[in-house]
């Protein structure tokens, strides 16, 4: 429970508003209504001050279905030392021009532009006119990104869980972003939702991926110049190939592997690799990730257990990978990373569901084939740095 505001607090309680929720009847059974008032600019936020009449999750698991069938997303906090109920309507869609998501995609348009050129071997900083250039790359990188994403925002409008339009992340890296987010709003009212919404981006994704991969095969080489491969304080970066994408290559006859060193893959199959990068990265089965998502639903609160080995296996895989196959450390950095992060996730927990009840054989096994795809997109070193 958190303090919250008291926006409206002296106002006179609205007649309509107070008819649009739940009989009073349906609540009192596990919290003693003694005040209710109406808040927000169209009086359409239900404040029932009282007091519980069971634990206060318990509260929640009964009165949180009979609200949300009145058509109001349920919380329940404290204020000034009282217990209080409050009702939002249920909202799912997007208010006004959502002008953060809209910047911040901008941005990332730019930074991936930026980073893009350089896979094409083009100087951005001397020559920021050409960046233009790196389009493919970028439309391949936001694009995987963004189907990823919109699947989740799709599924969540489907179960009346709000969530926000896609945050990209600009961020000067090898691709220029890391990635892009939306953030849920609405709680999630059963194990159905919670795996729907957690495995609709993995696999969306999954698809758009393998269709820039495609495109991306049959694309043209790109061949360094002379003065970049001649230059002794260059930096190599290689790339590691997961099955899905070798798998890819050879159905279409395309190479991965070539015998000049200066040539290599066209950028756009980069955004191929990078969807695989993060739909396995987003499938590992821990907290808010989409992979602890479908696992909670999958496995209940068997998943913490679960949960709580993966940051070891990571660890161990960094370790192996520095100590016994003899990668340098900025190859296998990435793993030990992802098993600080996958330790703090582990201990926040994945969201939980209103209504705990089964989620059904053909969800479980999507489930299965959705982290067996995930297998496919894994590879154990994914960069190496060759100074």
């Amino acid at each position: 429970m958190d303090d919250g505001d008291s926006t409206g607090f002296g106002r006179a309680p609205s007649d309509a508003g107070l008819e649009a929720g739940p009989p009073l009847s349906r609540i009192r059974s596990a919290f003693a209504v003694y005040e209710v008032r109406t808040e927000g600019e169209d009086d359409d936020r239900l404040v029932y001050y009282g007091d519980p009449l069971k634990q206060p999750e318990q509260v929640m698991q009964d009165l949180w279905p009979v609200f949300r069938e009145a058509g109001y997303d349920l919380e329940l906090r404290t204020r000034h030392g009282e217990y209080v109920l409050v009702a939002e309507p249920i909202s799912v869609g997007i208010d006004g021009v959502p002008w953060t998501n809209v910047l911040l995609l901008a941005l990332t348009v730019v930074s991936t532009l930026f980073a893009g050129s350089m896979w094409y071997h083009i100087d951005p900083i001397a020559n920021p006119t050409e960046m233009w250039r790196a389009w493919p790359f970028t439309v391949a990188i936001l694009g995987v990104l963004g189907v990823h994403e919109m699947g989740h925002y799709v599924l969540s409008r489907y179960h009346k869980v709000k969530a926000s339009l896609p945050y990209f992340i600009p961020v000067p890296t090898l691709i220029g972003t890391m990635g892009a987010v939306i953030k849920m709003k609405g709680r999630m009212p059963d194990r159905k939702a919670l795996f729907d919404i957690g495995v609709a981006g993995p696999l969306a994704g999954l698809v758009a991926t393998i269709a820039v991969t495609i495109v991306g095969l049959h694309l043209p080489p790109v061949t360094a110049p002379p003065e970049v491969v001649q230059d002794p304080n260059a930096i190599q970066i290689q790339l590691g190939y997961p099955p899905l994408l070798e798998l890819l290559a050879a159905a279409f006859d395309q190479p991965l592997y070539r015998d000049d060193p200066a040539t290599a893959v066209h950028p756009v199959v980069i955004g191929g690799w990078v969807g695989m990068f993060v739909t396995f990265l987003n499938l590992i089965p821990v907290g808010q990730l989409d992979g602890g998502h479908i696992l909670r639903a999958m496995a209940g609160r068997y998943q913490e257990t679960i949960a709580a080995l993966v940051p070891g296996v990571l660890f161990g895989l960094a370790a192996y990978l520095y100590y016994v196959a003899d990668y340098g450390l900025n190859s296998v950095l990435i793993w030990g990373i992802w098993g600080v992060f996958t330790a703090v996730l582990a201990s926040v927990g994945p969201a939980e569901p209103m209504d705990d009840g089964e989620l059904g054989t053909g969800r479980f096994v999507l489930g299965i084939v959705t982290f067996a795809l995930g297998l496919l997109c894994f590879m154990q070193v994914p960069i190496v740095v060759i100074e």
